[in-house]
């Protein structure tokens, strides 16, 4: 069995995978996405997004930050290997919207903000508010979890050699062009 820490060590590039891959399938194959949660009317990157390129002695890291951003730096990055460390997204189903953060290194969602019901007004509705609250966050982890889950499935398939990877290749490329 691996120690925790080497463990930690030699798998900690899936999450950033994971998030460069994400932002790939939110741009050219969100049917995926429905696939995970046919409920999810979108999902797009929020007002911030991280890179980082190991490959290089020291890591370089790049943060796009605001509303208006462009991601022309991100991209720029992409092309010269960093890959997607942490990532804003919004989340909307019908009239809902959720707003989150995921860091690829531990996969950990933060900034979650939910829709629904503002605070109760009397005491008695505070069962109601919770449970309410609580199911709009089990929502979101949930659909994570399957998106994961679909991400790991191709990961680990022949797929991900032969037709993903080049894909994605593909389509950093293509940035370049537009």
């Amino acid at each position: 069995m691996l120690d925790l820490a080497v463990a930690y060590n030699r798998y900690r590039f899936l999450g950033d995978e994971f998030l460069t891959w994400l932002w790939y399938t939110i741009e050219n194959d969100p049917s995926v996405l429905k696939s995970a949660d046919p409920d999810c009317q979108s999902l797009e990157v929020g007002n911030r997004i991280v890179f980082e390129n190991r490959k290089t002695k020291s890591v370089e890291r790049i943060t796009i930050k605001g509303d208006e951003a462009g991601l022309e730096e991100g991209r720029l990055a992409l092309r010269k290997g960093a890959l997607v460390s942490e990532i804003a997204l919004i989340f909307k189903t019908g009239e809902y919207q959720w707003q989150f953060s995921v860091k690829g290194e531990s996969l950990n969602v933060s900034n979650l903000k939910t829709p629904g019901p503002s605070l109760p007004q009397s005491p008695e509705q505070m069962d109601d508010f919770i449970l309410e609250k609580t199911g709009q966050v089990d929502k979101i982890l949930q659909f994570l979890e399957k998106i994961f889950s679909l991400f790991i499935r191709s990961r680990v398939s022949s797929k991900w050699t032969n037709k993903v990877v080049p894909s994605i290749k593909k389509w950093i490329i293509s940035i370049e062009a537009s």
